[in-house]
């Protein structure tokens, strides 16, 4: 069985080096037998978050925003990778995930975290935890840090190391079962979440 992943990315500064990490876990997802899609804010961009896709009349969303929603709506689990900017998140990774709410509920997300230094990124991985959680897609146990990133991987995210490859297959496997057992489980009735009808201010 195969998965559809969506890869949420999060940096549009003009030096970025999350964005091989991004492919990399792309790449993985594909050679793995997903279906897997990265979005990029600079190929998906939205404005900074006004009304939620949600608020908007069947068809009458904007188009870059429609564009996001066919890929957020259909998958069965996201992967978030994110750089730490003043040990939280980047601004556009933010803006793009709190534009949806209920399109993620009870699907698993994963988070790949990464800095120019060596601690890979983890305290923005710490935050971002707790806001998937409230988003309705709780990230699995395991995180996938990547430290030096801008050494790490080639620009079409190949690794410089090949045990990346090896160290990255936990992390798939793990996402995977969550992703198996929770598509099956939405096939079954599901309690509706009070957090459902809450929207941003």
């Amino acid at each position: 069985m195969s998965l559809n992943l969506a890869i949420l990315y999060g940096s549009v500064r003009t030096e970025r080096q999350g964005i091989k990490a991004a492919r990399f876990m792309l790449n993985t997802s594909q050679a793995r037998g997903h279906t897997a899609t990265l979005i990029d804010p600079l190929l998906y961009p939205l404005p900074l978050l006004d009304k939620m896709y949600k608020e908007f009349k069947p068809g009458q969303a904007p188009r870059p925003l429609q564009r996001v929603a066919d890929l957020i709506i259909p998958a069965d689990g996201y992967i978030i990778v994110s750089g730490e900017y003043n040990h939280t998140i980047p601004p556009a990774l933010s803006n793009v995930l709190d534009h949806f709410l209920e399109e993620y509920f009870r699907k698993p997300s994963a988070i790949v975290c990464y800095s120019a230094g060596a601690f890979g990124g983890v305290r923005a991985a710490m935050t971002l935890r707790a806001m998937l959680a409230e988003l309705g897609m709780s990230s699995i146990p395991s995180l996938f840090p990547i430290p030096h990133v801008q050494d790490a991987f080639q620009e079409d995210g190949t690794p410089a190391d090949q045990k990346f490859h090896q160290k990255v297959r936990e992390f798939f496997e793990e996402l995977e079962w969550y992703g198996y057992a929770l598509k099956h489980a939405r096939t079954h009735h599901c309690p509706r979440s009070e957090s459902s009808t809450q929207s941003l201010t």
